[in-house]
């Protein structure tokens, strides 16, 4: 499948009403567009950061929905968002343990890698941090997303609740250096989100 991610930041005062807008009106328009597959919404209330994920069944289906819905986004976001940055990417790795509920988070890990090395970190996410995310209590969800071309890619991890996602720290920490060893990449970001809502057809 194929992902768009839309990262603003801004006013934390504001950000319950940019993500109710998103959750609610924004969920209903992505419905309607033909290949949509699933939504995530993530935030950080104290810093005044949020984080879209649309998923997608083709790329043409993901750059017409962004031709259809790039004005209407911008007008939900516009309260809150001081800056609005939108990437795409291809989820080359989406495994399920459980179904995200109330009270999930989220971490994300940002990479850059040679983009001669993507089938390499796509291969080793998949037979040696995979594996060992899945031995981590309350996961719920583990995404790989690269874009291949540019040598960027995103992890993310979704455990139960707060708690799970405090607990894994060391864990998930020593997945990531073995392998961003093994596969050449470079770790450029961390970060931590409160999962609004997370689902993806077909996973």
């Amino acid at each position: 499948m194929f992902v768009r991610i839309v990262y603003a930041t801004g006013d934390p005062g504001k950000i319950d009403q940019a993500a109710e807008g998103l959750n609610t009106e924004g969920r209903r328009l992505l419905a309607d567009q033909p290949g949509y597959r699933g939504f995530g919404l993530f935030v950080d209330r104290d810093l005044g950061k949020l984080l879209v994920s649309t998923w997608w069944e083709t790329e043409e289906a993901r750059e017409g929905s962004n031709d259809r819905l790039r004005q209407r986004r911008a007008e939900i976001l516009e309260p809150f968002a001081a800056t609005v940055a939108v990437d795409n990417y291809e989820a080359v790795v989406l495994h399920t343990a459980q179904q995200p509920g109330t009270g999930a988070a989220m971490r994300m890990t940002r990479v850059e890698f040679d983009p001669s090395d993507a089938e390499l970190f796509a291969d080793t996410f998949g037979s040696t941090v995979l594996p060992k995310l899945e031995t981590l209590p309350g996961l719920a969800r583990a995404t790989l997303m690269l874009d291949k071309a540019r040598g960027r890619g995103l992890v993310g991890t979704i455990f139960t609740d707060r708690k799970a996602l405090a607990a894994s720290r060391a864990g998930q920490a020593s997945a990531r250096h073995e392998g961003t060893a093994k596969a050449h990449v470079t770790v450029i970001g961390l970060e931590e989100f409160d999962v609004v809502a997370s689902e993806v057809r077909g996973d």
